[in-house]
């Protein structure tokens, strides 16, 4: 079985994009099968091996990140592992690459074709501002980008305390709609991927796509709120050789 989805979204001819799947790997439970992450104490062979497998199938060099949940966003560099939690490439082959287990992954791209990114994006890293720097990234106007909104946890499984609506409130009034009361007294549900939505538009962004997966209830991904020693999916975009 193929361990990888294609998003389904407008992108320009020449950009590739995929996600993986728990499944295709060699790696043992609770990390079964295709643990990408090198941080989870999976077997380190078998990492190599998942990472291997995913490289050959698209003829790509993925290029890693050490995630901080941050804002830092990189040129993507195959050969260095850089402590950042977004990357970007105008170079074909080299693919932009998150690795996630319920925080939400964000690919993005100009509408020429011609620079692609991708971001790592938790509640504290989407509030600080790891989208927007992202978009920066790609150095076009905000109406010639796409973004697609990889799996992440969904508004029925997140829930948060009132400082995370309030650290989304205090930048942008409207988020408040994107949290509704819990039936746990003082928490709320979040929707990250509408947060993520009225971020991007309120930069002008407004060419958004994916969304309306739940990491926690589709047993094809990992999710850490569902089981905390798991592995790791990710979510990859590059230009085409």
């Amino acid at each position: 079985m193929n361990g990888w989805l294609i998003p389904d979204w407008p992108a320009p001819a020449g950009v590739k994009a995929c996600v993986t799947t728990r499944a295709g790997g060699v790696s043992l439970a609770p990390f079964d099968s295709l643990n990408l992450g090198d941080h989870v104490e999976d077997s380190p062979e078998a990492v190599l091996e998942n990472r291997r497998r995913l490289t050959a199938a698209f003829a790509i060099q993925p290029a890693w990140l050490r995630q901080v949940h941050g804002v830092v966003v990189v040129e993507a560099d195959p050969g260095q592992i850089a402590e950042a939690d977004g990357s970007w490439t105008d170079t074909p082959g080299i693919a932009c690459t998150a690795m996630t287990a319920d925080c939400l992954p964000a690919l993005f791209c100009n509408k020429a074709g011609t620079r692609v990114a991708a971001a790592h994006a938790g509640w504290r890293g989407l509030a600080a501002g790891v989208l927007e720097a992202a978009a920066d990234s790609l150095d076009v106007a905000p109406a010639d980008i796409l973004v697609w909104l990889g799996p992440a946890i969904g508004p029925k499984a997140f829930e948060v305390g009132p400082e995370v609506r309030e650290a989304f409130m205090q930048q942008l009034a409207q988020t408040a709609e994107a949290f509704v009361p819990s039936h746990n007294p003082g928490k709320f549900l979040a929707d990250i991927y509408q947060l993520a939505r009225l971020r991007l538009a309120a930069r002008g962004i407004t060419a958004v796509y994916g969304g309306g997966l739940c990491t926690v209830t589709d047993p094809r991904f990992f999710s850490y709120r569902r089981s905390p020693r798991t592995g790791r999916f990710a979510s990859l975009i590059w230009l085409e050789r």
